[in-house]
C-alpha cells in the first residue's frame, strides 16, 4: 500500500479497527446494534471499551472525552484521564462500557432556551455507535448526543439521528409499495464543500474586528479586488500549498475524504471538498474539519477565516451542502438514468422533494439564518434569501409531459464541438448548472447552496430528512391498496408537480425580475434573520415536528429562543466592537490626520502662502472627525436601548431596523476616512494587506 493509505483513518476506531480487535460475537453484536437500531448491552459495551482504550492507549492518547454537539454551532469535550487510582495508591488504565455509554456534562452552562435553570445542572452524553470514536490531540473523542436531565434534547446530533431514521422508515416504505421487497433500509449521503479565506495572523492579531468578531467591520475597498477573476482556480501560492498539504495530512489521519482544493473567487478565498459520507459522519467531519483548518493555519503563521463575509465588497464563503439519498441494495434514488420520464421511483421521489422544499421552504431559510450568515445571502456570490428549485429544463419538460400527459421525445445529447482533432470527443450534459439556485439538482444530487461557512449542516439536513420523510408518509398512504401502483405513482407525480411547481425556477436568481416574480408565486423572500427565526414555531413547522417525532413544542420554542439570542448577541457584540475601534482607534487617529495638516498650513501660511488643497484637506478631516465622534455616540445609544429589551424577538427586530443601520452609517464614514487619512496614521491594516500578504 501506499503512504496514503497506509495513513488513512489510523486514528479512528473504524470498522476495520473494530473487526481486528473485537471478538468475533462482540463485533457481529455490535454491528446489528449499528445497522437495526437494536438497544446497547452493557456486556457489549464493556468489551468495546476495553477494546477502544487498548487502541487508544498504543496511539499514545492518556485522555478520553464525550465529543458532542451543543447548540452553540461548535462542539464541545471533557477530558478524563484512563488512569484509575487504587487503594494501595497505585494507578491502574480503566476505562468500562458504563463510561463509553454515558457521560454528565453541566447541561445549564449550554444554550438551553429555558430548558435549564442554572440550578438545573445536570446533563447527559450518550454514545452514539454509528459515528466512530477518534484520537484527537492524545484524547480518544468519542461522539455522543447531549440532552438534559428531563430528557430534553440539547444538541445538534439527536434530532439529524431521528430525521434520518423517520426518512429510512417512510421511503423503504415507499419501494416496498413499489415492488422493491429487498430494500430493508435507505440512508442519506452528504458531501459539504467547505469555502475559507487565510490571512496573515500577524496582520490579523492587529484587528481588533476580526479577532473578536471573525469579520472586519471597517475596511475600504482595495485597489485591486476581485475584478480581474485570476484567483479562481488559479495557482495556489506555496505557503497556501504548504497549508493545504498538512491539513489534508491530518485529515486524512481522521478518516476524512478531503477531496478537491482550489482557490476560491475571491483573494485569499480557497475550498475544500470532501467526498459523499454518510450524514451524520458527514456533520461530526464537517465540524471536525473547521477545528483542524484552524489549528493547521496557527502552524503557519496563518488564520483560517470561517465567517460568511470576513471583507465587504468580495465574495463571502458558504457551506454546498451535497445531499442524496440511497438504498442498501445501492440504489440512488435521485439518479434518473438513461430514460428519466420512464424511471417511476426517480420521479417519485423528485417530486417528493419538490413537494417538501415547498411545504418548508421557511424552515429550509431558517437551517441557515444567522447574523453573519445574513451578510452574504443575496449578495452576487450566494444565493438570495428565496428559496426555490433547480431541475433544468429536461427534468422540467419531463415532468410537464407528465403533468399535460403529452409525449416526451427525449432531449438529445449534443456531442461538444471543440475544432480540435486531439481533443476528445463527449457528450454535452442535457442541462446546464444554474450557481444561482439555492436548491439545485446536479445530476444524481442536489446541492443546498444557502448554508453559510461556518454552520452546522445538522440542521439544514435534519430539514432535508423530516421534510422529505413526512411526504414520502402521505405519498405511501396513498400507494397503499392499489392495484395499479405505478399508475398511481405517476398520478402522485402529476398531482404533486401540478400543485407545487411554484418553487422551480431555473433562472437567474440573482434578477429583480425573479423577486418579483417569486412575491406573485407566495414565496418566501426573509431577507434576515430576524424575519426568518420567529416562523420556526409556526403551528404547520410544530405539527410536522411532532409528528415524524424530531421535536417536542418546548424543545422547538427553546431553539427558536436560542437562535434569536445569538443574533442578538453577535450584533450586540460587533456594535460594542465597532464603538471601541472608533473612540480609541480611529477618532484619535483622524484627530492627528487633521493636526499634522493644520501644523502644515501654519508653517506654509508664515512663509505668505495659502494652499487651496491643504485647506480643504483640513476642512474634510475634521468633518469626517465630528461626523465619527457622532456616528458612534448614535450607536451607543442604540446599543444602550438593545441591553434594555428582555424580549429575543422584539430585541431582534431592533437589531434588524436599528442597530444594523447604525453600524452601517459608522462604517460609511470610517471607510471614507481611511480613503483619504495616510497609510502611516490609519490604526491598523488595510483591505490591501489583509488579503494580497499570503
Amino acid at each position: 500500500m501506499g503512504k496514503l493509505t497506509e495513513n488513512f483513518g489510523t486514528l479512528v476506531f473504524n470498522d476495520s479497527a473494530m473487526h481486528d480487535r473485537l471478538p468475533k460475537d462482540i463485533y457481529k453484536s455490535l454491528k446489528q446494534t449499528i445497522s437495526e437500531g437494536k438497544d446497547l448491552d452493557i456486556t457489549l459495551a464493556n468489551a468495546v471499551a476495553n477494546a477502544m482504550k487498548v487502541w487508544a492507549i498504543e496511539k499514545g492518547a492518556t485522555h478520553y472525552t464525550h465529543w458532542f454537539q451543543p447548540l452553540t454551532g461548535i462542539t464541545a469535550e471533557k477530558h478524563d484521564s484512563f488512569l484509575s487510582p487504587q487503594k494501595d495508591g497505585s494507578i491502574i488504565e480503566e476505562f468500562s462500557g458504563k463510561r463509553l455509554i454515558k457521560g454528565e456534562p453541566d447541561a445549564s452552562s449550554f444554550p438551553s432556551g429555558g430548558l435549564r435553570a442554572t440550578f438545573e445542572a445536570r446533563g447527559y452524553t450518550a454514545w452514539d455507535p454509528t459515528s466512530y470514536a477518534f484520537i484527537k490531540d492524545k484524547t480518544l473523542c468519542i461522539p455522543t448526543a447531549f440532552c438534559s436531565y428531563g430528557g430534553e434534547m440539547l444538541d445538534k446530533k439527536t434530532p439529524l439521528l431521528r430525521s434520518l431514521e423517520a426518512l429510512s422508515a417512510q421511503a423503504t416504505r415507499v419501494l416496498r409499495l413499489l415492488g422493491q421487497e429487498d430494500v430493508t433500509r435507505v440512508t442519506a449521503s452528504v458531501g459539504a464543500e467547505q469555502e475559507y479565506f487565510l490571512v496573515d495572523r500577524d496582520t490579523w492579531a492587529k484587528r481588533e474586528d476580526l479577532r473578536l468578531c471573525g469579520r472586519t467591520l471597517f475596511g475600504a475597498p482595495a485597489p485591486k479586488g476581485q475584478e480581474l477573476e485570476d484567483h479562481y482556480f488559479g495557482v495556489i501560492k506555496p505557503r497556501v500549498k504548504a497549508y493545504m498539504e498538512e491539513l489534508n495530512d491530518e485529515l486524512w489521519k481522521l478518516g476524512i475524504y478531503a477531496n478537491t482544493e482550489h482557490n476560491e473567487v475571491a483573494p485569499s478565498q480557497h475550498e475544500l471538498a470532501p467526498v459523499f459520507t454518510l450524514t451524520n459522519n458527514a456533520a461530526d467531519q464537517n465540524q471536525l474539519t473547521m477545528e483542524i483548518m484552524k489549528k493547521v493555519a496557527e502552524r503557519h503563521g496563518l488564520v483560517c477565516l470561517l465567517h460568511e463575509k470576513p471583507f465587504k465588497g468580495v465574495n463571502g464563503s458558504g457551506k454546498h451542502n451535497n445531499w442524496s439519498i440511497e438504498t442498501n441494495t445501492g440504489v440512488n434514488l435521485f439518479k434518473p438514468g438513461d430514460d428519466p420520464y420512464n424511471n417511476t421511483v426517480f420521479l417519485l421521489f423528485l417530486a417528493a422533494v419538490i413537494t417538501a422544499v415547498d411545504d418548508y421552504q421557511d424552515l429550509l431559510r431558517i437551517t441557515v439564518a444567522s447574523a453573519s450568515n445574513d451578510h452574504r445571502l443575496g449578495g452576487d456570490e450566494a444565493p438570495p434569501a428565496i428559496v426555490s428549485v433547480y431541475l433544468g429544463d429536461e427534468l422540467t419538460g419531463i415532468l410537464e409531459c407528465v403533468e399535460t400527459g403529452k409525449k416526451y421525445t427525449g432531449a438529445k445529447k449534443a456531442h461538444m464541438q471543440t475544432g480540435v482533432h486531439v481533443l476528445p470527443d463527449f457528450k454535452k450534459d442535457t442541462t446546464d448548472r444554474n450557481r444561482t439556485s439555492p436548491f439545485a439538482f446536479t445530476g444524481n444530487k442536489f446541492e443546498f447552496r444557502m448554508p453559510g461557512s461556518a454552520q452546522s449542516i445538522s440542521d439544514a439536513n435534519m430539514v432535508l430528512n423530516t421534510a422529505l420523510a413526512e411526504v414520502l408518509s402521505g405519498f405511501a398512504d396513498r400507494l397503499e391498496g392499489k392495484k395499479e401502483v405505478v399508475a398511481a405513482a405517476r398520478r402522485i407525480v402529476r398531482d404533486a408537480y401540478r400543485d407545487h411547481k411554484r418553487i422551480i425556477f431555473n433562472g437567474n436568481n440573482y434578477s429583480p425580475e425573479w423577486v418579483a416574480e417569486a412575491e406573485k408565486r407566495g414565496l418566501y423572500n426573509l431577507k434576515t434573520s430576524a424575519d426568518a427565526i420567529p416562523l420556526l414555531v409556526q403551528e404547520k413547522n410544530m405539527a410536522l415536528f411532532s409528528k415524524i417525532g424530531i421535536f417536542s413544542e418546548a424543545e422547538l420554542r427553546s431553539r427558536c429562543e436560542i437562535m434569536q439570542e445569538n443574533y442578538n448577541k453577535v450584533i450586540s457584540i460587533e456594535a460594542l466592537t465597532m464603538i471601541d475601534m472608533a473612540n480609541k482607534l480611529l477618532i484619535p487617529a483622524l484627530n492627528r490626520h487633521a493636526s499634522a495638516i493644520c501644523a502644515q498650513l501654519s508653517s506654509i501660511a508664515s512663509c505668505g502662502y495659502s494652499p487651496v488643497a491643504l485647506k480643504k484637506a483640513a476642512a474634510k478631516a475634521v468633518e469626517l472627525g465630528d461626523s465619527l465622534y457622532r456616528a458612534t455616540e448614535a450607536l451607543s445609544e442604540k446599543h444602550s436601548a438593545l441591553k434594555k429589551m428582555s424580549d429575543p424577538e422584539q430585541a431582534s427586530f431592533f437589531c434588524r431596523d436599528e442597530l444594523l443601520p447604525a453600524m452601517e452609517c459608522l462604517r460609511g464614514i470610517a471607510d471614507e476616512a481611511e480613503k483619504v487619512t495616510p497609510r502611516e496614521l490609519w490604526p491598523f491594516p488595510t483591505y490591501s494587506e489583509l488579503l494580497f500578504n499570503v
